[in-house]
């Protein structure tokens, strides 16, 4: 059978009961899981029928209900699984339940793979998963018995399990989760009962579309699953409790592994809350009873702001406390209050009045959240209302005794003090009650109503009543005044009072009311008012002052007005108009004049009719029954609709069919008066649809249909629509009577539709025309990803569908950049506030069409933005379609569009840009400029000279290079030479005027002049031109050939791209193995000591580091005594200074000598490095001023003085911590893949050279044939013997092979930590005897005259595949070492070097002795010949474009100007500037310099160049080699000299001329960036020494240093002596005196003491 999922068999533990072993190594006594990486199944033991258990499915989805399981021998020995009814089940799971077996086996093939760690068994079963290791595997016979290899397995059950999820288990706080995963991707979280139901509350989706394997597996921790799909492997967490931050988010969530943490305020796993043990301290997700702590009431819920009260709390679930722990409550945003807790009632104290925040604008109250806190936690919440019963009186001016006694709060009404307050007192004794404890608001004074009508017409004196009750509380002598309030004017009128009962009757004074507004009636304010006070007022209180000539035009609407206002229509003089029927002077008209109709829209219908027709005029009825019957069009009846009419002035009728085509007048009759009649005439007509174009579109919509016909404006615009089936088509433009245009909806199917379009109710179709809906554009790539700022960059699409669009665009979403500043400075409020401002307003969008070619593709032109504004987004507008360009596949992974600023070019002749460019034919013409290919490739690139085109040939960052015609082109414009212009998209360049060359540079001399110059003149003459052309041809000829260098170069690149390309994809899958060292132990850093010993004394095998001091003991304490004095001496910085530039001043004292003594004085003043820096600064100023006077570019250029070398240690010292934390890892890496990259190829061991090398000096160019070997490695791990492949080259020498089988088995320890090769001796094993020693030199090695090669493995023929070991060299010394070949074992002796021999390896030294002289010179010749530049240039570019990238990490690295540069480059940078402005030196090339020799050329060149200084590493010549190219590099890049290359430029300079321009930038930009940052690092400089003297002080051996110091004090004794003494400020601090005492102690110097 074919086996598809995973076999396991699982041992029985003992005779009572049957039990499966988990695959992770638990055992379960009656209950177990089954784990086979595909499902989880549930087997129970528990009685059943007899002899058999029950199994049963997890979630009960593969079985019927319950499953049988025998375990007692059945049919032919076996146990067959079977459901209910008895079906067989036939899948996938084997699981053999066996008493004898007590460990997992897993079947593969036919063989039995034995382990007894779970661990290892899960390792195994997703080895073989992602190995694909499926094999077919024997069906078992009856018997457990039936693999061939199997082993006896008496008395085992067969247990066949059909799955058909992937599935995994954990447990949880005593739960059980199971993980499932499916055929669709998605991965289902399912709680697993105590009664074997399951119950799933989460689904994920790991990866659409793309079933989940078997291999779940869950990580240490337990917090993830490891979820492995076809496409990806994903990393799922279990549960997703941090996210919630809130109670009641974490219970609702129902997760098992989540509870809410109540003291601790968080929702997390069980095991996390502190006191989860104890009730009510950690609440479970998943259990439906659990509910958050809540605060159940609150008392009192509503308080007076203006008091201070004792609030209780009623909290449930609230979670005990111990006896030291208390609560709080926290009002608002005030401080906590301390809580007193009784049971569950929790008991605060209110704020202080003055402490409560004001309350809000137009509220008579505030909610303030009330929180119970346990410390910083909140606990639960409770709201709590404040109130003000002021400010419910302010904000109710016109009621304020009804407002204060009927609000919700406990407000009381102070009638004689105005005042609503919550106490139950006033200042003046009379107090009305809250409604909630008296009558209320009946109690309030109160102006109920008006007497009489409160219509009031305009212009007429009018006498205004009010009633009012409950006024007798008032006994001052205060007059009582009417207020009528009108448009914010207030009129006051006196009043009388009278009393009736308990009524008081106010007249007010007659008045004639006037107002503006243009209306029929306006409603006025009228309240009382006595004294000061205001006298409450029913709500709604009004007087409706009313004007009959407002709004009434005419006579119908005049007559429409309602009766009881007494409007009449006055046909009196000047005109007729409605008045007031008291201000008519004349007899009011009964009936209007006939109805005047002034216009009719629309004035076409269709035929069928079902159009609205709107008329507007004037009497046009008073009301809409006036014209019901009475409308007719064209002579047919329309009907009135209520819903649209007007009095008097419109009628909206529903247009009745015609049956005909017809032409009228509108007619309207309006009871027996004539009818009116239209000016306009109304036609019906019989609109036609004729075509329809385009016939396609997406199924999105947004097609723009074209329909075309006659009469087609039948109606107005609204009485049309479009439809396509039954989508709208949505009308887009002006309707004419030919045409019809709209745009196509979505439709939700493909496939051909009719379009149809409704005029009103009449429906027309386009005869024989369908509109097909097809499938919707795709897009799959767009490239390229960026533009420049002025656009036209064709960005190629490719996808599905694409035709089918009508008009597809570009479009780039853009935001001025003064909008981005804006929203920086909101940001802090946004977040306060928590809104978020829109600028939508101010977002633009700019677009281009795009040019569709076929179905599957099409171009588009950027389109051009303004660089004062920023790129949001880039999408395609594909009709309704919108695809973003970050969504596209291809371009996912990349990132978004981007847009950069526009290249910029520089003229042709930049020194005199309106002088023609002269051009000499046959070469090319060199474009400057900058950023020339940040967006825009050579192939896009047009130049054209006048009328002729200029071929491109290369283009890069700097420099585009073209190819004019052989002849001079005619010009475009009024000029007589061509102009060279350079296209790039919508960008233009005029680069100015081009001017050929002739080939008769010589002018025609006249024959007369001819005649009267003598013989020796012309011949003077003659040499003087010639002389002139052949230099003007020489340069001319130099720079056509610089010219054509580079282009050489950019060919042979992009040749090699593809080489490079491969090459740099093995070298990156080999550097990601070493990229998991890197970073830990990894990276070989030296430790400080070693570092400082190899930078401070380079190739110095017994440094004074790693030095003691040798003196007899009876000497030491004297001697050591006299150091400390010298170590004194050196701290006066009189003493040191003097006698630094004392011995600089001897003639002996060497170069070297001059770098010993700076390390020297390094190590010996390693504890002060303040004061050590202080001293190179005075020496460096010293230092500043000679250069100064002489050549000041030279300044730190070489070590030729004591204190260069000083400043090259202080830079090593500062920086190591740099190159520790971020230049050491990418310096490593640069490292290894030059070593990898030059191992893959062969390299000679004698001369050094190599194939793969950046160094033409050491390219090894001969053809050498050679093949890689993989060797079979036995390595001794502990006592067991482990093989290990390893790859070499056949042409390698055995000592090759030992450094390359070392590198791979200490690979990434330190080269210092494993055995040297010349330790080991390399064993060749073939079989049980044949063992063979490999040695580079034995008797077999082949000897032709005086030349020996050295053995490599093709000379011994190892074959691939072989194995090999290596031993320790004292073991393969003794006795005779045997080779086992063709059946015979043969000694073979090594032997030793004839004396005169020259050994060779793969190339023999050219300067061969047997070679006569006269023959050197021509072979050299012929090799020179046989090495065409462009085979081995070839060779050098594909290591360089293979290695580019690790060189670019460390340049940028060193260079990078995000990261804050080391302060000790900063500081001495600042001091270089300080140096510089106090000499009065401004140029900047020469500051440039200095910070150049300071840095790069004395640290950096030298780390890269030597890495061993760094890492504990071993840098071979050929890597050397490389290493000096890239190290040339950077010193390259770092020069301010324009870097050209020739013809004759070494080829190392070729190699990186292309790239040297852009590392340029980046030396500048660190130069600028430092020099422009803020100053004022000296104090932390001092700080940062102040560490270093402390962290590293130890590592030096001082007094070592001290005594080698004094050798040289010894040595120029005299001298130094003599100087001390020749400075008067020596002599008063004795300086002398004390060097005498020192020289007596160290040596017993007899001194003058």
């Amino acid at each position: 059978m074919e086996l598809t999922d995973w076999s396991v068999w699982a041992a029985a533990a003992d005779q009572e009961t049957e039990k499966l072993q988990d695959l992770l190594g638990q055992d379960f006594s009656r209950t177990c899981w089954v784990r086979d990486f595909s499902r989880t199944c549930r087997v129970r033991t528990s009685p059943g029928p007899a002899g058999s258990g029950l199994l049963q499915d997890l979630l009960g989805q593969n079985f019927s209900r319950t499953c049988r399981v025998r375990t007692s021998p059945g049919p032919a020995e076996s146990g067959l699984l079977q459901d209910l009814p008895g079906q067989d089940f036939s899948r996938t799971c084997w699981v053999c339940a066996a008493r004898a077996w007590p460990r997992l086996v897993v079947l593969m093939g036919t063989e039995l793979l034995h382990s007894d760690s779970a661990e290892e068994t899960l390792l195994l079963l997703l080895l073989m998963r992602m190995m694909k290791m499926m094999t077919k595997v024997k069906r078992p016979d009856s018997t457990c018995r039936g693999f061939d290899s199997q082993p006896e397995l008496n008395g085992s059950v067969w247990m066949k399990l059909q799955v058909n999820q992937e599935v995994t288990t954990a447990t949880e706080a005593g739960h059980t989760i199971a993980f499932l995963g499916d055929r669709e991707g998605r991965l289902h979280k399912v709680l697993v009962r105590s009664d074997w139901s399951g119950q799933l509350y989460d689904s994920v989706l790991v990866d659409r579309g793309s079933a989940v394997n078997a291999d779940l597996l869950l990580d240490e921790s337990q917090e993830n699953v490891y979820a492995l799909t076809h496409n990806k492997l994903s990393k799922v967490p279990v549960s997703s409790c941090e996210r919630q931050t809130d109670c009641q988010s974490c219970l609702a969530v129902r997760d098992p592994y989540c509870g809410w943490c109540v003291l601790e305020g968080r929702c997390c796993r069980k095991h996390q809350c502190q006191r989860h043990a104890q009730p009510n301290h950690w609440l479970w997700s998943f259990e439906l009873t659990n509910q958050c702590v809540t605060v159940q009431s609150l008392e009192p819920a509503n308080q007076s702001k203006d008091e201070q009260t004792q609030v209780t709390l009623s909290v449930i679930q609230l979670p005990a406390l111990s006896e030291a722990e208390s609560l709080s409550c926290a009002f608002g945003l005030l401080l906590p209050q301390p809580a007193v807790v009784m049971g569950t009632r929790i008991t605060c104290q209110s704020p202080p009045p003055e402490h409560l925040p004001p309350m809000p604008t137009g509220s008579d109250h505030m909610i303030l959240r009330v929180s119970l806190m346990f410390g910083h936690v909140t606990i639960t919440q409770g709201n709590m209302t404040f109130y003000d019963c002021g400010a419910v009186g302010r904000l109710n001016q016109s009621s304020q005794c009804l407002a204060c006694v009927s609000s919700v709060w406990s407000c009381n009404w102070c009638p004689l003090d105005q005042l609503c307050s919550p106490n139950h007192s006033c200042p003046n004794q009379h107090i009305i009650l809250n409604q909630r404890l008296s009558p209320g608001p009946s109690s309030c004074p109160l102006v109920f109503s008006l007497q009489g009508s409160a219509l009031v017409p305009m212009g007429f004196t009018t006498t205004l009543v009010l009633l009012g009750r409950n006024l007798d509380i008032y006994t001052d002598e205060a007059d009582y005044v009417c207020v009528v309030e009108i448009e914010g004017v207030q009129f006051n009128l006196t009043a009388t009072v009278e009393k009736t009962h308990d009524t008081h009757t106010f007249t007010c004074s007659p008045h004639q009311f006037q107002y503006a507004v243009s209306q029929l009636q306006y409603s006025a304010p009228v309240y009382l008012r006595r004294g000061e006070r205001r006298i409450d007022a029913k709500p709604r209180l009004r007087l409706q002052l009313y004007d009959c000539s407002a709004g009434q035009s005419d006579c119908s609407q005049c007559r429409a007005v309602p009766e009881e206002y007494g409007c009449v229509w006055c046909p009196g003089s000047p005109a007729p108009s409605c008045v007031y029927n008291q201000s008519c002077s004349s007899i009011p008209a009964d009936t209007c004049p006939p109805p005047q109709i002034t216009r009719v829209l629309p004035v076409s219908g269709p035929l069928e009719g079902g159009i609205l027709v709107t008329i507007r005029g004037s009497n046009l009825g008073m009301k809409y029954q006036d014209v019901v019957g009475g409308v007719t069009v064209a002579g047919v009846p329309c009907l009135p609709q209520s819903d649209g009419y007007q009095i008097s002035t419109r009628i909206v009728c529903e247009l009745q069919p015609s049956g005909e085509q017809r032409e009228g007048p509108v007619l309207v009759s309006v009871g027996t008066t004539p009818a009116g009649r239209s000016t306009q005439s109304f036609t019906y007509q019989d609109p036609q649809l004729v075509a329809l174009v385009p016939g396609l579109g997406p199924l999105s919509g947004g097609t723009r249909l074209t329909v075309q016909g006659r009469k087609l404006l039948t109606g107005q615009t609204a009485d049309l629509s479009v439809y396509l089936g039954v989508q709208p088509c949505y009308i887009v433009e002006e309707v004419n009577d030919t045409q019809l245009v709209c745009k196509t909806g979505s439709s939700n199917r493909t496939g051909g539709v009719t379009l149809r379009v409704l005029f009103g109710k009449a429906e027309r179709t386009v005869p024989n025309a369908v509109f097909r809906y097809l499938d919707d554009p795709v897009i799959t790539e767009a490239t390229p990803g960026e533009s420049f700022y002025e656009g036209g960059r064709a960005i190629r699409v490719t996808g599905r569908n694409l035709d089918v669009v009508q008009q597809p665009i570009i479009s780039v979403w853009v935001e001025p950049l003064e909008v981005q500043r804006v929203k920086r400075r909101r940001r802090l409020a946004l977040l306060t506030a928590r809104q978020q401002l829109v600028f939508n307003s101010s977002m633009e969008t700019v677009w281009e069409h795009c040019s569709v070619l076929s179905s599957s593709q099409m171009t588009c032109l950027t389109p051009r933005v303004t660089p004062e504004v920023k790129v949001k987004g880039v999408w395609f507008q594909l009709d309704n379609v919108k695809v973003d360009y970050e969504s596209i596949k291809s371009v996912s992974q990349g990132g978004g569009f981007t847009y950069y600023p526009n290249p910029e070019f520089f003229p042709l002749n930049r020194e005199a840009p309106d002088t023609p460019y002269r051009f000499k034919p046959g070469g090319v013409i060199a474009v400057e400029g900058q950023d020339l290919t940040r967006a825009m490739s050579r192939q896009e690139v047009v130049a054209r000279l006048g009328d002729q085109e200029c071929e491109v040939k290369t283009l890069d960052n700097t420099h585009l290079y073209c190819e004019p015609p052989e002849t001079q082109p005619s010009s475009l414009d009024d000029h007589e030479l061509p102009s060279l212009k350079v296209f790039m998209g919508n960008l233009q360049v005029d680069l100015g005027l081009v001017q050929y060359d002739t080939d008769s540079l010589l002018p025609s001399v006249p024959l007369a002049a001819q005649v009267g110059l003598g013989a020796g003149a012309a011949v003077v003459v003659l040499s003087v031109l010639v002389v002139i052309l052949m230099y003007r041809r020489k340069s001319k000829q130099a720079l056509r050939d610089y010219k054509k260098v580079l282009l050489q170069l950019e060919t042979l690149e992009i040749n090699v791209g593809d080489q490079c390309r491969k090459e740099f994809t093995d070298l990156m899958t080999e550097m990601m193995d070493l990229s998991s060292d890197v970073g830990g132990p990894g990276l070989p850093l030296l430790d400080y000591r070693t570092y400082a010993e190899r930078v401070f004394f380079p190739g110095q095998q017994a440094a004074p580091l790693s030095r003691q001091l040798d003196l007899p003991e009876s000497r030491r304490q004297t001697v050591e005594q006299g150091l400390m004095q010298l170590n004194n001496l050196l701290n006066n910085r009189l003493f040191l200074t003097r006698f630094i530039h004392t011995l600089e001043a001897q003639q002996g004292f060497s170069q070297r000598d001059r770098g010993y003594v700076a390390s020297l004085l390094t190590m010996a003043l390693h504890d002060k490095l303040e004061y050590f820096t202080e001293v190179m600064k005075s020496l460096l100023q010293d230092l500043v001023q000679q250069y100064v006077a002489k050549n000041p570019k030279l300044m730190l250029r070489r070590t030729e003085t004591v204190v260069e070398k000083m400043l090259t240690n202080w830079m090593s010292i500062c920086l190591y911590s740099f190159l520790k934390e971020v230049a050491g890892e990418p310096l490593y890496m640069l490292y290894r893949a030059i070593k990898y990259q030059v191992d893959k190829g062969p390299v000679d061991s004698v001369t050094g050279k190599a194939k793969r090398t950046l160094n033409d000096s050491h390219l090894l160019r001969d053809d050498i044939d050679y093949c890689a070997v993989t060797l079979t490695v036995l390595v001794k791990n502990g006592v067991e013997v482990q093989p290990c492949p390893v790859k070499v080259l056949d042409t390698d020498t055995i000592t090759q092979v030992k450094d390359k089988i070392l590198d791979q088995i200490y690979r990434g320890a330190p080269f210092s930590q494993r055995p040297a090769a010349d330790s080991l001796d390399l064993e060749w094993r073939s079989g049980q005897a044949g063992h063979l020693t490999l040695s580079d030199d034995d008797v077999t090695a082949v000897v032709q005259g005086r030349w020996k090669r050295i053995n490599t493995l093709q000379h011994y023929k190892v074959p691939d595949g072989a194995t090999v070991a290596l031993i320790p060299r004292s073991q393969s010394s003794v006795g005779v070492n045997q080779v086992f070949q063709t059946g015979e074992k043969t000694p073979m002796l090594e032997g030793e070097e004839e004396e005169g021999l020259r050994l060779w390896h793969l190339v023999k030294s050219s300067e061969d002795p047997e070679i006569p002289k006269h023959r050197k010179s021509s072979m050299r010749e012929r090799e020179r010949a046989k090495a065409i530049p462009e085979i081995y240039l070839t060779r050098l570019l594909s290591m360089k474009g293979t290695l580019q990238k690790f060189v670019d990490d460390v340049f940028v690295s060193i260079l990078n100007t995000k990261r804050p540069p080391p302060i000790a480059v900063r500081f001495f940078f600042d001091f270089l500037d300080d140096m510089a402005e106090k000499h009065g030196i401004d140029d900047p090339e020469t500051v440039h310099i200095w910070k150049t020799n300071s840095l790069p050329l004395r640290f950096w060149v030298n780390i890269l160049k030597n890495p061993q200084f760094v890492l504990d590493v071993q840098v071979t010549d050929s890597v050397d080699a490389v290493l000096s190219v890239i190290a040339q590099t950077f010193i390259d890049s770092c020069t301010t000299s324009e870097h050209k290359v020739g013809r004759d430029s070494p080829v190392n300079k070729l190699l990186y001329a292309r790239e040297i321009p852009r590392y340029k930038q980046l030396v500048e930009r660190y130069y600028s960036d430092i020099h422009s940052a803020a100053s004022g690092c000296y104090q932390e400089m001092n700080s940062t020494l102040t560490e270093l003297s402390g962290s590293f002080a130890s590592e030096m051996n001082s007094l070592v240093a001290l005594h080698e110091l004094y050798k040289y004090i010894n040595k120029y004794y005299d001298q130094v002596i003599m100087s001390l003494e020749e400075d008067s400020s020596g002599q008063k601090m004795q300086l002398a005196y004390r060097l005498q005492q020192v020289a007596a102690l160290v040596e017993n110097k007899v001194t003058d003491l």
